[in-house]
């Protein structure tokens, strides 16, 4: 179904949920500017909200998101006051004055919150925000997915839910450090089913240490059994210089290049061929649902949680680590919990790093968006075109890409190159780097 060509995919790129990406981040801004932002926003125009909860029950080994062991009640209870009190001073700013179109909590796990602490989070939001329009989802973990839990997302009335399942083999598993069995995910799916979440994701992974194609094609089909309506098959990155917990995981048994690419196509033809709608570069969802909808319609877009549906311009994040994005600025939250949690307690916004961005930095990143969410983008007023075609014409030669004067337009064989051909729009990623993940 694809073409490998290794030589195209052999330099590692952003994800590019955003752009210019997190790499870029430096400590040149700070709360004024989140205000200045916040003030800026127009009056009516939907907002969406990210919550980030940096705790697990258990650490698994190739996660790379900023999260520790929820192994103290009083770190957690702490937590939650303090994002209560983010929360607080948001809503003394935005008010009413905005409707929100999407509340998503992730983290680390949501779900390692007492259920209690998460309604009472949930009541305020709602209180202190125009959210009669808005859809809430949440990620869950099933290690940790209780009755009690379940009961609390019907309370707050949540519609979505993504589940880290990674891989059903209990060999990979335990290579990992995320040992959950089926039973376990699939009563998690019960449970969620029993709440009333209508859309429910699992995420998957290729690129594991000792995966051969035998152990995806079961993972993929005992998640078609189970039904969810997302699915996102990701590539594991093994960045261990960047993420210390990494080094748990043996990495002279990580597959090849060529079989991760194999494996992507597998996961693509697998859930192609049982009805689910690829969207984007590594995303399924069935025909009804809001994301395959959106991306019939020419209207996926992307941010910090990957491809979605949601189309509010102005995403604010909550929470340590969480990164905030307006068109004009990119503002990430103090990563270390407890040095945002002092911040926060002083009565300030805890904004440590990001940048802002300039017209050309917004162009670049609409037309990298539109590269990946809809294959195709119009690239007039993109700085030196020449250059940028000339770097693509190694991908047009083979019959990956052509132009329609200045807009270029990806062939369907070109899905597993779309990150790397939008990296040609990218000048920050001009020098090789070591700091991203495979581009497969």
């Amino acid at each position: 179904m694809w073409t490998y060509h290794p030589d195209l995919l052999a330099r590692p790129v952003p994800r590019y949920t955003s752009y210019p990406t997190a790499a870029e981040f430096g400590d040149s801004v700070g709360p004024a500017d989140l205000e200045a932002q916040l003030a800026a926003i127009p009056v009516k125009q939907a907002v969406s909200l990210y919550l980030h909860v940096p705790y697990c029950h258990e650490i698994c080994w190739y996660c790379g998101c900023n999260t520790g062991a929820a192994n103290r009640r009083g770190r957690l209870a702490a937590y939650v006051q303090r994002l209560s009190g983010e929360i607080d001073l948001l809503s003394r700013r935005l008010g009413r004055r905005v409707p929100i179109s999407r509340i998503a909590w992730g983290g680390g796990s949501p779900n390692a919150l007492d259920p209690d602490d998460f309604l009472a989070l949930s009541a305020q939001l709602h209180e202190a925000f125009d959210t009669r329009t808005s859809v809430t989802s949440v990620e869950v973990d099933p290690r940790a997915f209780t009755a009690e839990w379940a009961d609390a997302m019907r309370q707050a009335g949540v519609s979505r839910a993504s589940l880290g399942v990674q891989s059903f083999s209990p060999d990979l598993q335990a290579r990992i450090g995320r040992v959950q069995p089926e039973e376990m995910i699939a009563r998690t799916v019960e449970r969620l089913r029993a709440a009333g979440t209508r859309s429910i994701n699992f995420d998957l992974m290729y690129g594991l240490p000792g995966q051969v194609d035998a152990d995806l094609i079961d993972s993929i089909e005992r998640t078609l059994a189970l039904a969810p309506e997302r699915v996102a098959v990701f590539g594991y990155a093994h960045v261990p210089n960047l993420i210390a917990r990494q080094r748990r995981i043996d990495a002279t048994a990580l597959p090849d290049a060529a079989t991760r690419f194999r494996h992507a196509e597998l996961a693509h033809r697998l859930f192609g061929s049982a009805g689910y709608q690829p969207v984007g570069f590594d995303h399924f969802a069935v025909s009804d649902d809001d994301l395959a909808i959106a991306a019939k319609a020419g209207t996926l877009r992307r941010n910090f949680q990957g491809f979605t549906e949601d189309q509010a311009d102005v995403l604010i994040g909550l929470g340590a680590s969480s990164i905030s994005s307006f068109p004009g600025a990119l503002l990430q939250n103090e990563k270390n919990a407890g040095r945002y949690q002092m911040r926060i307690g002083a009565g300030a916004f805890a904004t440590a790093r990001g940048l802002m961005r300039s017209p050309v930095d917004r162009l670049r990143g609409l037309a990298i968006e539109r590269l990946l969410c809809s294959g195709q983008a119009d690239l007039a007023g993109i700085p030196d075109l020449a250059g940028v075609r000339d770097q693509m014409l190694r991908f047009e030669e083979r019959g990956l890409l052509r132009w329609d004067g200045d807009r270029v337009v990806l062939d369907a064989a070109a899905l597993p190159y779309a990150r790397t051909i939008a990296a040609v729009l990218d000048p920050h990623r001009a020098q090789p780097a070591k700091t991203f993940s495979s581009a497969v």
